[in-house]
């Protein structure tokens, strides 16, 4: 099949799920994408901006089999700004988060505009693709709550709709070239979220500071991308631990992260807010040991993954760390480290979803190589192009 991938946002998880899939993929892609820069603008434009040069390239003879984008396009607005041969092909939307769900600080932030865009974006698509089980259903659920918000019109078969169409894809990861550390001393902890308040930093460095007046010693990297708004605690707590520091801030380079995290023995989340958590994963593929709360999407991920799980709050993740402290001092931290990498590198590796996601994309709705109604796009266009342009 051929196909047109359009990524609004093409950068971090969105630009590697996207990039791993057409690497390993069967299938043929062509890519338009936008810089990852101001979301909310890219929400916004991203429609006219792609249908042009969508067209464009139709011009030129290009053809596809089916559409593929992420959530941050209205694939509304793109479908009806663009000629009927291309609104004749299957479309797939990939959810890697959502704008009903993100939790903000006030109920009053919550922009219900690009929520609903998400919403019709969902009810215009073929397929709608979810990177977690638990993403899935959190958003079925808040699309719920918003239909019920609305003052009359409201679409009460929406959720159903979106529900018979809704497959869960994971993103793929791949395997670290750099073998993990085997170095003795202090426990190494990393966190590699982004730096905002849905990561509840102030909870990971409130451990830290509990840990330490407990007189366990251990190094530092705080990774993870950071953006406008950074939360006060980080400049609090890279002036309390500079001691303890590795690492501070993000990696420009691949390899010197990959490094980072070899290096490290333990990653941390405190996540209020997570659909998947490719980070993490990354980090455990790479040899850190997961230490995470047992909520949102990690049950799902980290499913069998023994003694990964703590209650959320800051006192568990300290009594876990100094458990894993003991560990690495008695030199039994490393045990089952390989055959868990090889359990998820299995169940996550990049050639086994791109295959996956390969294979539903070759269901008989998307004409397996045909465009709509079971006919060459190349058909199509020949017939419609003149009448379209």
């Amino acid at each position: 099949m051929h196909i047109l991938a359009l990524n609004a946002y093409h950068g971090g998880s969105h630009r590697a799920f996207l990039n791993g899939w057409v690497a390993h993929s069967r299938h043929r892609f062509d890519l338009l994408t936008l810089p990852a820069y101001k979301w909310k603008w890219r929400m916004r434009h991203a429609a006219v901006t792609f249908a042009d040069e969508t067209v464009g390239q139709m011009r030129a003879g290009k053809t596809w089999d089916a559409i593929f984008c992420t959530d941050m396009l209205n694939l509304a607005e793109f479908l009806g700004l663009c000629p009927p041969t291309l609104r004749a092909l299957p479309t797939i939307v990939y959810f890697h988060e959502n704008q009903l769900t993100y939790p903000n600080r006030k109920l009053s932030d919550r922009d219900l505009h690009f929520a609903f865009t998400n919403l019709t974006t969902a009810l215009a698509a073929t397929r709608v693709w979810f990177n977690s089980a638990f993403h899935r259903d959190e958003f079925l659920s808040a699309a719920e709550t918003l239909i019920r918000r609305m003052p009359d019109h409201r679409p009460v078969d929406a959720v159903a709709r979106i529900q018979s169409k809704a497959e869960v894809h994971y993103p793929g990861v791949t395997e670290s070239p750099i073998p993990p550390s085997t170095e003795s001393g202090p426990l190494r902890i990393a966190w590699v979220s982004r730096w905002e308040h849905d990561k509840d930093p102030e909870t990971f460095f409130a451990a830290l500071r509990e840990l330490a007046n407990g007189g366990h010693e251990f190094r530092l990297s705080v990774l993870g991308e950071s953006f406008g708004g950074v939360p006060a605690c980080f400049g609090t707590a890279e002036r309390e631990f500079a001691d303890q520091i590795d690492h501070w801030g993000y990696l420009e380079s691949s390899e010197d992260y990959r490094a980072a995290l070899a290096a490290a023995d333990v990653v941390v989340s405190t996540a209020e807010h997570e659909f998947f958590g490719i980070a993490v994963l990354e980090a455990v593929v790479a040899g850190c040991f997961p230490l995470v709360p047992n909520r949102l999407a990690y049950p799902e991920v980290l499913n069998g993954e023994a003694g990964c799980f703590y209650s959320g709050m800051a006192d568990g993740l300290v009594g876990r760390l100094a458990e894993l402290s003991e560990k690495k001092a008695a030199g039994t931290l490393e045990t089952g480290r390989k055959r868990r990498i090889e359990r998820l590198l299995g169940r996550f590796g990049m050639a086994t979803t791109a295959n996956e996601k390969d294979r539903a994309v070759e269901l008989p709705e998307f004409g397996a190589g045909s465009g709509a109604n079971g006919r060459s796009t190349d058909a199509i266009a020949d017939q419609n192009f003149h009448a379209e342009f």
